[in-house]
């Protein structure tokens, strides 16, 4: 299904390449997951050429750019969910070099569009252009990234004081669940930033964070899964803080063990 997608896609000129990644082409998909596909040009491809390639879909949305510039459907005859995004050659060759290059650590999420890249297999390359990107992105994982991801990452997570632990703090002496659960997702995002750099592995994006750690990652801090799932299990009233400070003192540790704190 996705080649054939991938082959109306290519019968526009404007269409550089295409490809398949997300959950269909790792280890954890399963019936559930959607095809998503990503669609590369010089520009991003304009709605009025694209609003025939659902087909027969049993619902379609045609310049959905709630998240990306793209289009989704439910495929008729199957139900999967095909989710087609639009991205411009300049902008993702920008997002490789912001990490590859400059070494540019964000909150969270750092490294997601080399991963991205890296995973992808491509149905369409009219040129050769995409093949030429997978090869710049299967370099080594930058040292100065490293660095740049945990000296980033790592204060806000308590050392500041604006950090999240204190704000969840307040967000509980206010009965602010709300933000208590926001605080403690913000959390856990500059957490896996830090391991996933540790371990020089790009970021898998936000689903099965948690799963992709113990596949993908050498060294993890001891008993996470379980300080894990005993921090989400008490948000947005138990020992929230209590729990967040145990598991970052074990993220403490394994920097020290890894010589990166």
């Amino acid at each position: 299904m996705a080649q054939k997608i991938a082959d109306r896609l290519a019968l526009i000129p404007e269409v550089e390449a295409v490809a398949l990644a997300g959950s269909r082409t790792e280890q954890f998909a399963d019936d559930s997951s959607d095809i998503d596909l990503y669609v590369y040009g010089r520009e991003i491809i304009p709605i009025a050429l694209r609003g025939e390639i659902p087909g027969d879909a049993r619902r379609s949305e045609i310049g959905n750019s709630v998240w990306e510039p793209g289009d989704e459907w439910i495929d008729a005859e199957t139900g999967i969910g095909i989710d087609v995004m639009f991205r411009t050659k300049n902008w993702i060759e920008d997002q490789l070099e912001r990490v590859l290059k400059r070494h540019e650590a964000s909150i969270g999420y750092s490294t997601c569009f080399w991963f991205n890249i890296r995973s992808s297999r491509a149905l369409f390359d009219r040129s050769g252009w995409f093949r030429a990107l997978q090869e710049n992105a299967s370099q080594p994982y930058p040292e100065p990234l490293k660095r740049a991801i945990i000296a980033k990452n790592h204060p806000i997570l308590r050392n500041t004081i604006s950090s999240y632990i204190h704000q969840i703090e307040l967000a509980q002496r206010r009965n602010d669940p709300i933000s208590v659960n926001h605080r403690t997702a913000a959390l856990l995002a500059s957490f896996f930033d830090i391991v996933f750099a540790v371990n020089e592995q790009a970021h898998p994006g936000e689903k099965r964070q948690l799963e992709f750690a113990q596949v993908l990652c050498r060294k993890l801090p001891i008993g996470m899964a379980d300080q894990i799932r005993a921090l989400l299990a008490s948000v947005p009233d138990g020992p929230v803080v209590e729990r967040a400070n145990t598991l970052l003192d074990g993220l403490d540790q394994f920097l020290r063990d890894a010589e990166e704190l």
